[in-house]
């Protein structure tokens, strides 16, 4: 039976009950083409301002506790802003540019302190450590004070790892050593003394001071752009740890250190952050087997103005994760979902299991060319179509029509339909305009100096080859109302959307 009309607007992200915690400054990594997602999700959910949006990073400042920020949907990494500045001045002379950056971390010992006080609040671990720590920033202070430890302090300044998470190279005269298992960003570290050498806690040095030697602590650095043609990370980073344990007394640990300093450093800006959390938000703990990336997922459940009570399918759900963001997000709404593969359909149950959905999201074994569903009957279609071995090039122009076919014939006029295309999909399915609809003009709105463009410049590309448009000539009844590059990591994809407008055939 036809679904009422008349549901409430389009949901978008619930504005989270903010907490007392006085704003704070983040910022959140997010993949190519998702930057507007997030800089529009962190308003809608967080209440942020000074949303600040460029390639590949969205800065924010905003009043929320670890629990409101854990939500963000649309990003990668969550970091606590310490500094954003101009980028370095790049210059012949290596010995200024390194004084330049030590300078990015160099703060009087309140300042850390206050800094580490704030992130312990945010990583849950408010009031562990707080007199220890308030101990140790004194000790440190009058340390600095007393030139008669300089000795002690240079000795500390020897133990320091130059850690570094990308671009690592190691210098004339250093050892690199490798973990047992490499991580992803390919860590690296140099060590010129070893542990037996470090002041012992029966040394008779000031215990408050040894006490200092248990905060351990690594540096991530990322150079990019001029700068990354002068100095690599493993120097950066060796500066910047070096500058640390001089003046705080920490110890560099690559393994399991108590802090992360992040460092970016490119021609955009010069960003020094602390990670709140150790696994990426994008990391779904509800997601026993991974489909299409997470963030992807929910942007284009985003784009499909779920509203309370709608019917919502994906045709081709593999194994579900648009339907799970969707549904984790949306939960008023009723999911379907259709594949014609029993090991995806095998998959996406045991997922939809393990996020605790099944009362939420239906599952039927069925071909997109042929869906055993009433016409008009759903009020939202959501689909990631194939990029696989069976829709290749010259398949791609034969399927297409069929499938876009059939997912018009069920689609509610009024409906929305959300599909992420290839690069060779997005080519041939023609007759997008490129701010149809207003959909482009909302996404760009909400990045800045077109640093992070949310829409493709060759969205109104038509069918290769001089053939007719596949949209304008098969399906009449959806208009077109933006598409938006996005990055699946090796390759890029395109996510189109359109509305029903008329009956289909009409």
């Amino acid at each position: 039976p036809p679904i009422p009309r008349g549901a409430p607007p389009p949901s978008r992200p619930h504005l989270a009950k903010m907490s007392s915690a006085e704003p704070g400054r983040f910022f959140c990594t997010a993949g190519r083409g998702l930057e507007p997602f997030l800089a529009r999700e962190v308003r809608a959910r967080l209440g942020a301002t000074e949303v600040d949006c460029v390639s590949g990073k969205v800065f924010f400042r905003a009043a929320a506790g670890s629990g409101e920020l854990r939500q963000l949907r649309s990003g990668e990494r969550l970091f606590l802003l310490l500094k954003k500045h101009s980028p370095l001045p790049v210059s012949g002379n290596r010995g200024k540019m390194l004084h330049e950056i030590k300078s990015l971390v160099i703060e009087d010992p309140k300042y850390w302190l206050d800094i580490i006080s704030v992130w312990r609040k945010l990583h849950g671990h408010e009031g562990k450590m707080d007199d220890g720590s308030r101990e140790n920033a004194l000790a440190l202070k009058r340390k600095s004070e007393d030139e008669t430890n300089t000795a002690s302090k240079r000795q500390k300044m020897e133990q320091v790892r130059a850690i570094v998470s990308e671009e690592c190279q190691v210098g004339a005269g250093e050892t690199c050593e490798a973990p047992d298992r490499m991580s992803r960003q390919e860590e690296c570290w140099t060590e010129s003394r070893t542990s037996s050498e470090l002041p012992s806690r029966g040394s008779g040095e000031d215990p408050a001071a040894n006490e200092e030697l248990s905060f351990s602590f690594r540096v991530s650095c990322r150079c990019s752009g001029a700068i990354a043609r002068i100095l690599t990370s493993q120097e950066v980073g060796r500066a910047i740890g070096t500058a640390l344990v001089k003046q705080c007394g920490w110890r560099a640990d690559l393994r399991d250190p108590d802090l992360e300093i992040f460092v970016h450093l490119n021609d955009i800006h010069s960003v020094v952050g602390i990670p709140l959390f150790r696994l990426p938000l994008a990391n779904r703990e509800y997601i026993r087997t991974a489909g299409l990336r997470s963030t992807v997922a929910w942007a284009m459940a985003s784009l499909a103005e779920i509203r309370a009570g709608a019917l919502v399918l994906d045709p081709m759900c593999g194994l579900g994760t648009i339907l799970l963001e969707a549904a984790k997000e949306w939960p008023e709404a009723c999911y379907w979902g259709a594949d014609i593969s029993d090991s995806q359909l095998e998959g996406a149950d045991g997922n939809i299991r393990t996020a605790g959905l099944v009362d939420k999201i239906e599952l039927l074994k069925a071909s997109v060319k042929t869906l055993p569903l009433p016409s008009e009957s759903f009020d939202s279609i959501i689909s990631d179509i194939p990029f696989g071995k069976k829709f290749k090039t010259t398949s791609d122009a034969q399927l297409l029509p069929d499938l876009l076919q059939e997912m018009e014939r069920v689609l509610h006029v009024g409906g929305t339909l959300v599909l992420l295309l290839s690069q060779e999909l997005h080519r041939r399915v023609g007759g997008l305009t490129r701010c149809a609809g207003g959909g482009c003009a909302e996404a760009s709105a909400d990045s800045d100096s077109g640093a992070a463009p949310s829409v493709d410049g060759n969205s109104s590309s038509l069918a290769q080859g001089g053939g007719e448009p596949v949209l304008s000539r098969y399906f009449g009844s959806l208009l077109p109302e933006g598409v938006y590059a996005v990055s699946l990591g090796k390759t890029d994809a395109f996510i189109h959307k359109y509305r029903k407008v008329s009956p289909a055939g009409s």
